[in-house]
């Protein structure tokens, strides 16, 4: 794999290609969960965090990961789903697909475990339920969509320029 040319090495260092060490974490064993700084810093999609975990590249296509350190696609799927509800403290109630658990998913237009790698950055849930309820619907579910809230608050430029959806 290639990695950033070294003017990038020289300022950042070598460490820059561990950074987080995801891959040593699992391997000893510490717990890990993965996310969005949906709060402030990015959107609340997965689909960019999930792209980086299981590529080991930014957004931008920066790679920063020797291949040896980079998730599988289940591995960061896990992450982004019970990892982060052990973090959160609610493992017995979300983060896997079983009874007494909320039933929250996502039905994908492709297969995440085998589309190519570049399109996981964009994919868009088709349905996404959220403990029992449909909370978004496209294509042939788009008949289950419910009505969006008006935006909050109303000078937020989201209303004026919509959100990363518009692009």
């Amino acid at each position: 794999m290639h990695y950033q040319g070294e003017a990038y090495w020289k300022r950042y260092g070598a460490q820059a290609r561990q950074m987080p060490p995801i891959r040593k974490m699992l391997d000893m064993r510490i717990p890990v969960g993965l996310g969005t700084d949906g709060t402030r810093v990015s959107s609340y999609n997965p689909w960019p965090s999930l792209y980086w975990a299981a590529t080991g590249k930014t957004a931008g296509g920066m790679l920063t990961w020797q291949a040896r350190d980079v998730p599988s696609r289940y591995q960061a799927l896990r992450l982004m789903t019970s990892g982060s509800a052990w973090m959160s403290g609610e493992e017995k109630l979300k983060g896997t697909i079983r009874r007494g658990q909320y039933a929250d998913f996502v039905v994908l237009p492709q297969d995440y475990f085998t589309m190519e790698a570049e399109g996981i950055k964009r994919l868009e849930s088709l349905l996404t339920v959220v403990n029992g309820r449909v909370v978004y619907g496209a294509g042939p579910y788009s008949p289950l969509n419910p009505q969006l809230p008006p935006v909050s608050p109303a000078w937020s430029p989201v209303a004026v320029y919509g959100g990363y959806q518009h692009r």
